[in-house]
């Protein structure tokens, strides 16, 4: 049963205290949740016209309170006991204090929660949290440039049933006190200088990058909906085959791999002109955001779901376009998955870590006949197979006699079928090919690793495949990649 607590409030009905108790919660450290149609014992109430009654909460909110609110509240429909009621969640705001427009920045407009109630907030607080007001944010940094269009935003907007009409840059918040265009336009136009960068590497570290892609000089939306595109082709589906049934697993969870990625972007400081970074290894997806935690945040509320925007006006248009639910929920979404672990906070960066579920990297083709092995996969820095505790991987096929095991798409355990090859000239050359075929960008060093070939056994090889006309190199040493000629 809910309960009145120093994050949450319960009202019967709407009445003339609802700016008084947004502005509390605004003003709390947490941020808060308000609903509406729930009586002081937690018991639900059915109350007439949930629609009107949110858009009527709605108005009031953006109207009555200063500074704005935009993007730091979120009116849904709750369910309980099987009753719909009123939930309006509240973000702690950047530019305390807030207050009712009409009473003024002073204890007759401004409020604070002690405990379950709201209280009238000191004037020595008040001056004490204007001066630390943030006056550095997005929406008052002019645009580098001035003559922005907004074709790509208008079309999202269309795409949920929205229109933007031609005052839609005063309602987004999108242009200074002075009426230019601000940091926030610029980064939701057509055209910017803003570009999101996606690296790819071989192995575990950096030292083989194999992919640098950017994604950017266009709207920050679009920008991140190809982000979340490449991720979602790199978490690769992956299946665990057991004697009973067949198992399908992403190499990281989606849902929370989608929010820390949605999260990096939309919390990004772009104040300092560096954008979010993703990392692609071998093992891992490495996400990071520059900014750290926001000013007077601790770890604890960061963890703790209550929503605290560094950039409130980037977070409204992404919800307007069903890139963000409801505040707040990302950080459930992800700890309902992985623990705080994965998480590592700096001063000015925060970097999420998700490591794979299976450790699998590029695919590379391998055959031997020999071992009635038709089409053997392996991958790129770390070649797994565990016949044991029945782990298989898609789009390959095994072949174990020893064990009577053989199913689709699988990786073999090289460290049990090397021994076999591993003397065999003609077969050493097929697996370097098959390697080659597959990854040609692939070093020496990698197919080292992953085949117990030396460097100088690999050089050898591709030396003699090259000599015989059988494959050939295309650009650098560094940068270039393997051709097989037929």
């Amino acid at each position: 049963m809910l309960q009145e607590s120093n994050r949450v409030e319960l009202k019967a009905n709407l009445n003339d205290k609802l700016e008084k108790e947004i502005v509390a919660f605004l003003n709390n450290h947490e941020g808060g949740v308000l609903y509406i149609g729930v009586d002081d014992a937690g018991n639900p109430i059915q109350l007439p016209d949930l629609d009107s009654l949110q858009l009527k909460i709605a108005d009031r909110i953006k109207n009555n309170i200063l500074p704005s609110t935009l993007g730091l509240f979120d009116i849904v429909t709750d369910a309980i006991d099987g009753i719909s009621v009123t939930k309006i969640i509240i973000s702690s705001g950047l530019e305390k204090p807030y207050y009712v427009k009409n009473k003024g920045m002073s204890p007759n407009g401004c409020f604070m929660r002690i405990g379950t109630s709201t209280q009238p907030m000191p004037t020595t607080l008040i001056d004490e949290l204007y001066s630390k007001r943030i006056h550095t944010t997005l929406r008052n940094i002019p645009a580098p440039r001035q003559d922005l269009t907004f074709a790509q935003l208008k079309i999202y907007y269309q795409e949920r049933g929205l229109e933007l009409n031609n005052r839609f840059a005063q309602s987004l918040e999108l242009l200074t006190p002075d009426g230019q265009y601000n940091y926030i336009a610029y980064l939701l136009a057509d055209e910017n200088g803003v570009s999101i960068k996606v690296a790819k590497y071989a192995g575990t570290d950096k030292v083989d990058l194999i992919e640098n892609e950017e994604y950017g000089y266009c709207s920050l939306i679009k920008a991140t909906n190809q982000v979340l595109e490449k991720m979602k082709v790199e978490n690769v589906t992956k299946a665990k085959v057991t004697s009973t049934k067949r198992i399908e697993k992403n190499l990281i969870e989606p849902v929370p791999l989608r929010e820390a990625l949605i999260n990096a972007i939309v919390h990004n400081d772009f104040s300092r002109e560096i954008p979010p970074v993703f990392e692609i290894f071998s093992d891992r997806m490495e996400f990071t955001s520059y900014g750290g935690l926001i000013s007077g945040q601790s770890k604890e509320d960061f963890f703790s779901c209550s929503s605290m925007p560094r950039n409130r006006e980037l977070m409204r248009v992404f919800k307007d376009v069903g890139l963000v639910e409801q505040l707040g929920s990302g950080m459930s979404r992800i700890l309902k998955y992985y623990d705080r672990d994965i998480f590592e906070i700096s001063d000015h960066f925060i970097k999420v870590v998700f490591p794979f579920s299976l450790s699998i990297r590029k695919r590379t083709d391998l055959i031997d006949k020999k071992n009635g092995l038709d089409c053997v996969v392996g991958y790129e820095g770390d070649i797994v197979n565990d016949i044991e505790n029945g782990m298989r991987c898609e789009n390959d096929i095994v072949n174990d006699t020893e064990n009577g095991v053989r199913c689709e798409n699988d990786i073999v355990n090289l460290s049990r079928n090397i021994k076999n090859i591993v003397n065999n000239k003609e077969k050493n050359e097929q697996i370097i090919l098959s390697i080659l075929e597959a990854t040609p960008s692939i070093t020496i060093r990698i197919i080292s690793e992953n085949t117990g070939f030396s460097n100088s056994k690999v050089n050898r090889i591709i030396k003699k495949l090259k000599q015989e006309g059988k494959i050939e190199r295309r650009g650098s040493d560094k940068k270039g990649y393997w051709i097989i000629c037929k």
